[in-house]
This record gives structure tokens, C-alpha cells and sequence, in this order.
């Protein structure tokens, strides 16, 4: 059977678009019709119901699209083990997607760090939300998503990366600066907090519930979209905030910002490396999920 025709059939079910999915296999669209026609042709069954707004898999093609999932999952594990087996340097490119606590500070240095040793190696990262990443590794845009949370989904397999601790910040002057506080004087301070939906907002979140707290009791000041503005308007005495240790640590080496500790909360995250499920990794990919593993840890 042929892999194009399976792709591109594929690609039509995952978009429930003709246009969307030559989009994204980089063809024409009467390319992409011209292929699913001649599949539906060979196998004498209609695998696609056109007539509504969006285009929806007949149970045949349901049928069809989880047998060819597997073929071409095996067809990218064959290719794969051909390049693995390749000498000399490495050299191709190396497609990823992370969210954005993670790739503010400890991607882009793992990344820099591989490519100057691999000067062969092109890298592209896009920096997006979880689910986001998430969604684009499924559809096999990305080969591997770096996330601070493991959303589950059908499509993708998440397996353990490397842990951040989230703290407690403050301006050097503070008084919370180099001590722990209990959670009565966290209610009475300026918190500063990212945005809704942002990974380390939800795992104070879930650190506080356990204690039996909620955000709104706390004196939330402010709420922003980026890491870098919360930094930026702690350093500035608006409040305090809690993130990720690897964004500040800069920032606390050089004392523009102290720790403090949150008697009897801890929190820390767990970042996940996500891959869609039976795709095998590419030489240059498997290169730098061991060269991450060994610079990130303990």
C-alpha cells in the first residue's frame, strides 16, 4: 500500500480538512484529494463523509486510519534505524516544541550547548502552551515537545525529563528575604502570580489546596503573562511571587532577588518529554535526549 497515500489520508482525519493537511504535508490540496481518491478507488469503500462543514473518517475510514497509524509509525522506525546506523557526525535537523516555563531558561542552554558541539545539527524550537505543543507533537510537526505537565492524550507518550523546584521570590530587601514564613504571613503580602493556565500557577494551585488554601485567600496584586515580567516587577518591589528556580537563578546568584521559604508547602514540577506515540526518534533527536538527561542532572 502506498505510504503516501496513507499519509496524506491521515493527515486529512487529523485536520478534518483537505486544505489544512496539504498545509501541513507541504503539497497542493487537489494533491491531497487526488491521493485519498485513488486510495478510496483501490479499496472500493467511500473512507471520508465530505458533506458537511468539516470532513469526518467513515467508520471504514476510522477503520483505515488506525491500521495506517501503525504502518507509518513503522515506516518512521525503519528510516530511523537506517540513520542510526550511519557513521560520522551528526548532522540534519532537530524540530522541537516547550512550553514556556521551560523554554525561558533551560532549553535554549541545553540547546545552544548540543548545537555547538554538533555543528552539523540545525536546530528549530517553537515556544507555545502545553496543550499546544502538545498537539503539534501528535501531528508529527515536532518531533519532541519539552512541557511542564503531562496533559494526556491518545496520540502522544510522556516520559519523565527533569525536575524543577518552584520558590518563593522576593526583592533583596524584603522582609521574607533568606527566611521561611509561615502561610499566615503569606496571606498579608503583595503576591505577584503568571497568568491563568500557566504551569507553575497551577502547581502553587495545587500545593496550597493541600493546605487548604485558595489563591483569592491571598493579597494578589498582580497577574502576568510572562515569566520575565514577573521577574522584572519583583526586582521592582511590586510584590512577591513564586516560580521556577532554573528562571531566577541568575537573579539569585547575583542577589537582584532572595529566596524564601513557605513553611509546610512544597512544590515542584515534574518536566515531561512528549513524542507521538510509535514514532521512533530520529539519530539526531535520540543524540540530544541523552546529551539533555546528562547536562540536567542532579
Amino acid at each position: 500500500m502506498d505510504t503516501r497515500q496513507l499519509a496524506a489520508f491521515c493527515a486529512v482525519v487529523e485536520r478534518r480538512s483537505f486544505s489544512q493537511a496539504a498545509e501541513r504535508l507541504g503539497v497542493t490540496q487537489p494533491a491531497v484529494s487526488l491521493q485519498v481518491r485513488a486510495l478510496e478507488k483501490r479499496l472500493g469503500t467511500q473512507l471520508l463523509d465530505r458533506s458537511g462543514r468539516r470532513v469526518e473518517p467513515t467508520e471504514a475510514g476510522w477503520r483505515l486510519y488506525r491500521g495506517a497509524q501503525r504502518m507509518l509509525a513503522l515506516e518512521d522506525q525503519l528510516v530511523a534505524e537506517v540513520a542510526a546506523s550511519a557513521e560520522g557526525d551528526l548532522a540534519g535537523d532537530l524540530v522541537l516544541g516547550a512550553s514556556t516555563g521551560p523554554a525561558a531558561v533551560v532549553v535554549p542552554v541545553v540547546l545552544g550547548e548540543f548545537q555547538r558541539q554538533n555543528p552539523g545539527v540545525r536546530v528549530f524550537l517553537t515556544v507555545s502552551d502545553t496543550h499546544a505543543v502538545v498537539e503539534r507533537v501528535a501531528a508529527r510537526e515536532l518531533e519532541l515537545g519539552i512541557v511542564g505537565a503531562s496533559r494526556r492524550h491518545r496520540g502522544v507518550r510522556f516520559e519523565p525529563f527533569f525536575s524543577d523546584e518552584v520558590i518563593l521570590v522576593c526583592p533583596p530587601g524584603h522582609a521574607f528575604a533568606g527566611r521561611s514564613v509561615t502561610l499566615s504571613e503569606l496571606r498579608e503580602a503583595p503576591l505577584i502570580l503568571m497568568q491563568e493556565g500557566a504551569g507553575v500557577r497551577q502547581i502553587v494551585e495545587d500545593a496550597l489546596r493541600r493546605r487548604g488554601l485558595r489563591l483569592r485567600d491571598l493579597d494578589v496584586r498582580l497577574e502576568l503573562g510572562l515569566q520575565e515580567s514577573v521577574r522584572r516587577a519583583v526586582e521592582e518591589g511590586y510584590g512577591v511571587t513564586f516560580i521556577s528556580r532554573t528562571a531566577v537563578e541568575s537573579e539569585l546568584a547575583t542577589g537582584r532577588l532572595a529566596e524564601s521559604r513557605v513553611e509546610g508547602l512544597e512544590a515542584t514540577r515534574e518536566i515531561s518529554l512528549a513524542s507521538a506515540t510509535g514514532r521512533a526518534r530520529t539519530r539526531v533527536a535520540d543524540a540530544f535526549v541523552g546529551f539533555a538527561r546528562e547536562r540536567m542532572a542532579p
